[in-house]
């Protein structure tokens, strides 16, 4: 079976016998309504695959979707003008970039439908084109754009780039609402809804299927697609993997599927990890290989996120469906750029639970918060990451605090934020990524553990003070009972009181009692 990894156009998967997931029944029901659409999905999830294959059928090419849904259902196939412009492929560092993206595509345009270009404003150049195409043609214009947030999400730390790129973005999406008369259909994906765009505003009659029920399963691969198009693929991986089938269903959904775009909906399979893995024949993780989300973990660190409740906070659906641009929320954009997904509703509240979709995500997600808060890496020997788990598992705690010491006194990092929460965060991160079970801000009965670390044999409470004694620190322990719960568990209790400086950001010192 060929796989179509990278392959985005839907003419060349279909002519060159790549393997395609039919998703043309849900095109066909949008272009029977018409009007304007716009997605929200993550990356690598089929979003200008999507893009092309509209592109082929708007432009009547009905030979290539042969065997496909819409075949059955499209009687005409009308031929409409197609204008597409796609803004992924660019590293939008200067004002000149997007510049030249809207020239490439204007002119070819106004070369394909005869256009003398007598301005150098973007907008007025596509208003033009627009007209071109309709009266020449006789049919309204098709306009597909892929991406249209890029310039905005490349920039999100730079505030003088990202109020260039919005408006100029904002005065050539415009253009739609104006020239609606001439527009047949309108569809536009991204990897976020970035609010204060007028394309938004203006165009009242735009349909956000981002978190509609109906086209859950638009992009990706859903459970029933994978057991329609690759069960020979499974086969083989399971073989490759000497496993057997079902565990081979259940290895590929514990890595991959989990995305969920709206309540009460199938999970979704991220195709790129899918596919790749039948090609390599190996469980990996391909996603996050293809890019690295600093720009979040820089987000996360200036709002002063506890990195162990992300998955915890109950939002409400206005968070999850826009992203302010200006003051972008960190969590609206790790659910948006796929990092998060939904994971259960409360109707009453009208709040959403949200969680990691798959073991993929969730590993790489920490591996990639380790380079900014735990650099275990850069420090060998002693402070290598095994010998963190060699104290914690023979209950070395003595040394353990020994050596975290030494650890953030090694590491050469600027605090950010609140100094305790940037170190609670720290050893959240760290102690997660060499597999240890560490929750942060443990809620009891009677308060808050600080950090909490246990193992088969051992549990360890630790409660961080600043600027204070360790003494202080253990008395709210005992004071707050944190080590009532696990007293009849049989595993040994260990009670830290460390003080943390505010001045130099280290660990000053502790106490450990039994």
């Amino acid at each position: 079976m060929l796989y179509p990894i990278g392959i985005q156009d839907f003419e060349k998967i279909r002519r060159d016998g790549f393997v395609y997931v039919d998703k043309t029944e849900l095109i066909y029901k949008m272009a029977q309504k018409g009007g304007y659409y716009f997605l929200c999905r993550p990356r690598r999830f089929g979003k200008s695959l999507l893009v092309s294959t509209m592109e082929a059928y708007f432009s009547g090419k009905k030979e290539l979707f042969d065997g496909l849904a819409i075949a059955d259902l499209e009687k005409d196939w009308i031929q409409y003008p197609v204008l597409r412009m796609d803004l992924s492929g660019k590293s939008y560092n200067s004002p000149e970039v997007l510049q030249q993206v809207f020239d490439e595509s204007l002119s070819r345009w106004e070369k394909q439908f005869g256009v003398e270009n007598h301005y150098t404003v973007p907008g007025i150049r596509f208003s033009q084109v627009i007209e071109a195409a309709y009266w020449q043609t006789g049919q309204r214009a098709v306009i597909l754009i892929d991406e249209y947030d890029k310039p905005i999400m490349d920039n999100l730390g730079n505030e003088e780039l990202s109020d260039y790129f919005r408006t100029q973005l904002q005065g050539f999406y415009s253009v739609m609402k104006a020239k609606d008369g001439c527009i047949q259909f309108g569809f536009l994906t991204g990897v976020t809804k970035i609010g204060k765009l007028s394309v938004f505003s203006g165009l009242n009659n735009l349909k956000d299927i981002s978190m509609d029920a109906r086209y859950t399963d638009i992009c990706g691969i859903s459970e029933k697609d994978l057991k329609k198009y690759f069960k020979e693929s499974i086969k083989e991986l399971a073989e490759t993997n000497d496993i057997s089938v079902k565990a081979c269903y259940a290895r590929l959904a514990q890595m991959y599927d989990g995305y969920h775009f709206c309540e009460e909906t199938e999970g979704m399979y991220n195709p790129f990890s899918v596919l790749n893995t039948f090609e390599r024949g190996k469980f990996d993780n391909y996603w996050f290989e293809t890019g690295t989300p600093s720009f979040l973990v820089r987000f996360l660190q200036r709002g002063n996120y506890k990195l162990d409740d992300i998955t915890k906070d109950s939002v409400p659906v206005s968070l999850l469906k826009g992203v302010n641009s200006e003051r972008p929320n960190a969590i609206t954009l790790l659910y948006q750029t796929g990092y998060l997904t939904i994971k259960g509703y409360n109707p009453e509240d009208r709040l959403y639970t949200l969680g990691y979709p798959n073991k993929e995500v969730e590993d790489s997600f920490t591996e990639s918060l380790s380079e900014f808060y735990t650099p275990i890496d850069k420090n060998p020997g002693v402070l290598s990451a095994p010998k963190f788990v060699e104290d914690i598992r023979s209950g070395n705690v003595e040394m353990l605090m020994r050596r975290f010491t030494a650890f953030f006194a090694d590491m050469d990092y600027q605090i950010m934020g609140d100094d305790e929460l940037y170190f609670q965060n720290t050893m959240y991160v760290m102690l997660k990524m060499i597999g240890q079970q560490v929750q942060v801000e443990r809620h009891t009965s009677n308060g808050r553990i600080d950090v909490l670390i246990q193992t088969d044999k051992y549990v360890y409470i630790l409660e961080l003070k600043r600027d204070k004694n360790p003494d202080d620190a253990l008395d709210q322990i005992d004071e707050k009972g944190y080590d009532w719960p696990f007293l009849a568990d049989g595993r040994k209790v260990f009670r830290i009181g460390a003080s943390f400086s505010s001045r130099n950001h280290r660990l000053e010192s502790w106490k450990i009692a039994e």
